[in-house]
């Protein structure tokens, strides 16, 4: 008899069996899904997964057999989808302060380049990031972890950007480090030290790519080096100055482009080989073509469209036209409040015309992929860390179809329970051997 959560035990300190499920397994390539590839998901119907020391050691189709269960912790999925967990590639969860006036003034009318012009949006989160303590920044951090956590995400991208002065731009990433630290989900730092501009500092352009740029690659060598090239923000030549800065360092680039005007950055970052273009809501067809032609991937951010002007990304025409795509919450305190990758994936369908399976592709298998992480999680494969998902539902199309659903049923982190959905006992049993730990939550103790 269960007498306490599945949550509160280690499936590392014994071998765990998921059996009768639905698996999308994502399996079968070794580098990044474009055009119809994106639809295959790799789903064994009805299988069984073994976990065991925080990695996958068997994906089955059909049932187990007794030798493979004796003495294992057992969850009978009854039909429901196992899935890998959501790799969320492009977020900004490191702040500090709120950000509730400026969303009351844009619901008023106010514009959000304008306000940026004013000192308000990003430099107001400059201003509270400031002000902030390192520890302090950590712990709000790990708050939105547990948030994203409990939401399906077991891998994020974080990005510094909020600090525009080289102590606080080092400040947020070893914010970033630290929270790393503290959870067994995996945290990639980016740093973005070109955000905004800081129009209180006149040099800010020339300390950024001859100071703050060196500080952060000594000190993260090989972090990749991220501009927002937007009017009113960073110029195409200034980005184009911090990138050629930003190779000779040894960092991958990305860059967030096209946002609201199309002014170059997109065509820029395929010739300098980046590692993504990010937003794209102002692309242009050619450059779009070009995107497709290109080894870089096109990474749309819908949220943002639907908290700002509901504009967004041409994905339907990328992966039409052959291009790398992914999808990610672009997780902050102004253009995108939300930790929620499965509203995501509803927004991918509604507004970038994503079918299902092409959204959980872009949010798993290739999100990985941008993130150099493919040979780790991204898909159900044995020899990868047991990052995975079991939802409360057996139709993958019920991810695009419902909107802001509550997450899985159970997330699984580096084999480890690290988020249960109610009272989830019907259908498992526990080894009476089986010892209990006190990994209750995401954060490491």
């Amino acid at each position: 008899m269960l007498d306490a959560p599945l949550s509160t035990y280690s499936s590392r300190m014994n071998t765990l069996v998921i059996l009768n499920a639905r698996i999308l397994t994502l399996a079968g390539r070794n580098e990044p899904r474009r055009g119809s590839e994106l639809a295959d998901l790799g789903v064994i119907e009805r299988g069984w997964i073994r976990i065991r020391d925080g990695y996958i050691k068997t994906v089955r189709s059909g049932q187990p057999s007794d030798t493979d269960t004796q003495g294992d912790t057992v969850i009978d999925a009854r039909g429901r989808l196992v899935m890998p967990a959501f790799i969320d590639c492009h977020t900004h969860a490191c702040w500090a302060g709120e950000r509730y006036g400026e969303f009351e003034a844009r619901l008023a009318g106010a514009d959000y380049l304008k306000i940026l012009e004013q000192g308000g949006g990003i430099m107001a989160t400059v201003r509270a990031v400031r002000q902030a303590s390192r520890s302090e920044l950590t712990d709000a951090l790990l708050t939105r972890l547990d948030r994203m956590n409990s939401l399906g995400t077991t891998v994020a991208e974080v990005k510094s950007g909020y600090g525009l002065t080289t102590d606080d731009e080092l400040k947020m990433l070893d914010a970033i480090r630290a929270a790393d630290s503290c959870t067994d989900m995996m945290i990639q730092p980016t740093f973005l030290g070109a955000h905004a501009v800081d129009r209180d500092n006149p040099d800010f352009i020339e300390k950024t790519i001859n100071e703050t740029l060196p500080a952060a690659a000594e000190s993260y060598p090989g972090i990749a080096c991220d501009a927002y090239c937007e009017q009113g923000a960073w110029s195409l030549d200034q980005t184009r100055r911090l990138f050629e800065a930003a190779q000779g360092h040894g960092l991958p680039l990305r860059v967030h482009a096209d946002q609201f005007h199309s002014l170059g950055a997109t065509r820029m970052a395929i010739e300098m080989g980046a590692r993504s273009v990010d937003h794209l809501e102002a692309t242009t067809p050619v450059e779009l073509e070009m995107l497709a032609r290109s080894d870089t991937f096109g990474v749309a951010l819908p949220v943002s469209g639907f908290q700002i002007d509901d504009r967004y990304a041409p994905a339907r025409a990328l992966v039409d036209a052959g291009g790398l795509l992914a999808i990610a919450t672009n997780y902050n305190p102004g253009s995108a409040p939300s930790p929620s990758m499965p509203f995501t994936i509803a927004l991918a369908a509604r507004k970038l015309r994503l079918t299902a399976a092409e959204a959980i592709t872009a949010c798993t298998w290739n999100a990985a992929c941008v993130l150099g992480f493919q040979h780790v999680v991204g898909s159900l494969e044995p020899g990868k860390r047991a990052d995975l998902q079991l939802l409360d539902c057996t139709d993958a199309r019920e991810l695009a179809y419902e909107i802001a659903l509550p997450g899985p049923l159970l997330t699984f982190t580096n084999g480890l329970v690290t988020q249960q959905r109610g009272d989830y006992r019907a259908g498992l049993t526990i080894a009476p051997e089986f010892v209990p730990s006190d990994h209750g939550s995401n954060r490491a103790t």
